[in-house]
């Protein structure tokens, strides 16, 4: 028998479009040579224009499916997207202590491309103090970093990304798509200060997804063995690519194509 791809297991909430969530979790993952796993962490009602609402799974069940799998199959990264519930966070934050060697990516989808909540002022909290300390990569969006560091809206992003390095995470990836300019430039930081800076031409139109979709291929390039730094290059590189090959699909924002290599 030929040995298994790698093995990354992804805690998310669904998305019935397949554009963000849990099931680009999946595509990304797969798409980039891993063998995804999965635990559901809530449902949304939602499509390409926005979120209507969002249901948590009961944390007891997020438990459950996350240690049955994790018992019986061993995993090379954790991607961790909308958890629902601060009741959630605290739960996942439980069950990464328990495999404390294994690199985990954090995406804290704070809300939807549209600016629909999806994490309320308690999971906020919950995730600057439970789960922060059991991340390798964070990769908020310009918004979210200034949020998760309880700052104002014009504070300056290295002092924001700074004080989450403070909280525990390894490296913070800050995306640049909601700052102004022809580029978007995303910067990745450690509590030393800047390790690199990588610059995109900034695509025409909104895409639904594009955040799961870079901290999905961080995971996967992690559980391959690359390094931090190694590992976020390659991820931008090919979410970009994604990005570039998206496709509109309904009537709201555009949706990546995770394989676009493919055709």
């Amino acid at each position: 028998m030929s040995s298994s791809p790698p093995m990354v297991l992804a805690f998310a909430a669904s998305d019935p479009t397949g554009g963000a969530g849990l099931q680009a979790d999946l595509l990304t993952l797969a798409s980039l040579g891993c063998h995804p796993l999965s635990v559901l962490t809530g449902f949304t009602v939602q499509d390409t224009r926005g979120v209507e609402s969002l249901q948590a799974v009961d944390p007891a069940w997020v438990a459950k499916q996350a240690r049955r799998v994790l018992e019986d199959i061993p995993v090379q990264a954790f991607k961790l997207g909308v958890l629902g519930s601060a009741a959630n966070a605290r739960i996942v934050a439980t069950i990464l202590g328990e495999h404390p060697h294994v690199p985990v990516v954090l995406d804290p989808v704070l809300a939807s491309g549209r600016g629909d909540p999806l994490a309320d002022a308690e999971t906020l909290q919950a995730i600057r103090t439970a789960l922060l300390a059991r991340t390798t990569v964070l990769t908020p969006n310009s918004i979210e970093t200034r949020r998760l560091a309880l700052a104002a809206p014009e504070a300056e992003l290295p002092g924001c990304a700074r004080a989450l390095a403070n909280l525990g995470c390894d490296f913070v990836l800050v995306t640049g798509t909601h700052e102004a300019g022809t580029q978007v430039t995303n910067t990745l930081y450690a509590a030393s200060g800047v390790v690199r800076d990588d610059s995109w031409p900034r695509l025409p139109g909104e895409y639904h997804g594009s955040g799961c979709t870079l901290a999905a291929a961080l995971a996967a390039m992690l559980a391959r063995g690359l390094d931090v730094p190694a590992a976020a290059r390659a991820a931008q590189d090919y979410t970009w690519k994604t990005l570039q090959a998206g496709f509109r699909a309904g009537r709201g924002q555009r949706l990546p194509d995770r394989f676009f290599g493919s055709k």
